[in-house]
């Protein structure tokens, strides 16, 4: 009986250990937040469109999720195993009815020179004259709200590793109904036209595409002040109204995590924005929210006061967005000269 027993569980532990991942839990958990928990879009670009997933192959679809879009939003996943992506795949294929299309790997010849001609005319408008896509991030409020979409980036590693020649040709042919991708042959080109574009945005993979360090970038900025907890508020008031900036509010780091007056008084954070940057900045990627408004928190420990902010441009590494990369290195400099100019 005893035997028995053991058996019947071993036997229910490996049915559980074997069973097939769940594609929409998966895609819930690792994709949801940025395409949509229907794939209709949100930060990233809706999946479920029908002129995208009836385009696109599985093989695509694998190789996007494991190698990303270096430098954009989409991030890569090297960690789910084979099988869990095969599983999220899945989900994805489930949006549609039409059997999936399937490219060859044949490469595509033309004339890169006339490739490029054509792609400024026809293309650079809203994929970008350097075909790093254009600027916002998918179905957010960084886009036009005429527009579905936000034109993909071409030039980019992960995008060059998941199509294949025949794919991008096919798109060009036939557009993306739905999207402002509008169809080159019914818009006047020629196949050998077709054929050059595609030649010229192959061409892009050779091209080394380079984004922000960390490697120097700390999580966050910190400076030491020569003055008392009260006297380095009041100079980083001064210092961020003279970079132009509106203090929103001064409180205390513990503000309502902690009972109105038990406070931490030692540990002081100032509010403060400049409307103008912080619009600008929302308009590249809606995820700046999650850091600005600007702080910059002051805390005394053991006699000494120090004046701590985050690092922006640690912050554009982990964003995977180059776009952010000028937006936050300016962030970096105003953080960097208001914590110098509060501690002379």
């Amino acid at each position: 009986m005893i035997k028995f027993t053991v058996l019947f569980f071993l036997l229910i532990v490996s049915g559980i250990a074997n069973a097939a991942p769940d594609g929409k839990a998966l895609f819930d958990k690792h994709c949801s937040a940025c395409h949509g928990s229907e794939g209709k879009g949100g930060v990233g670009v809706p999946l479920s469109l029908p002129s995208f997933i009836n385009s696109v192959s599985n093989e695509y679809l694998n190789r996007t999720i494991r190698v990303g879009r270096p430098g954009r939003i989409m991030p890569a996943f090297p960690q789910l195993s084979d099988a869990q992506v095969k599983a999220i795949v899945g989900h994805v294929r489930s949006w549609t009815d039409m059997p999936m299309v399937k490219f060859d790997s044949t490469p595509v010849t033309g004339d890169k020179k006339n490739g490029k001609e054509l792609f400024l005319k026809r293309c650079a408008q809203c994929h970008g004259e350097d075909g790093k896509g254009g600027k916002g991030t998918g179905v957010t409020f960084s886009r036009k709200r005429d527009l579905p979409i936000i034109a993909p980036a071409l030039n980019n590693s992960g995008f060059l590793a998941s199509a294949s020649d025949m794919m991008i040709k096919n798109t060009l042919i036939h557009g993306r109904d739905g999207t402002p991708m509008v169809s080159l042959l019914k818009a006047g080109l020629k196949e050998k036209d077709i054929n050059d574009v595609v030649a010229y945005v192959r061409s892009f993979q050779k091209l080394e595409t380079t984004s922000i360090s960390d490697e120097k970038n700390g999580a966050a900025i910190i400076v030491e002040s020569p003055y008392s907890l009260e006297e380095t508020v009041e100079n980083l008031k001064q210092a961020i109204e003279n970079q132009n900036f509106k203090l929103i509010r001064t409180d205390y780091l513990e503000h309502g995590f902690v009972d109105e007056g038990k406070e931490n008084k030692k540990q002081v954070v100032l509010h403060f924005c400049n409307f103008n940057f912080l619009f600008e900045a929302l308009s590249i990627d809606p995820r700046v929210g999650m850091f600005l408004p600007c702080r910059v928190t002051v805390v005394e420990h053991e006699g000494k006061v120090q004046m701590m902010t985050i690092n922006p441009m640690r912050l554009s590494k982990l964003f995977n967005n180059d776009g952010l990369n000028d937006a936050c290195k300016a962030m970096t400099e105003t953080y960097e000269s208001i914590l110098e100019d509060a501690s002379l």
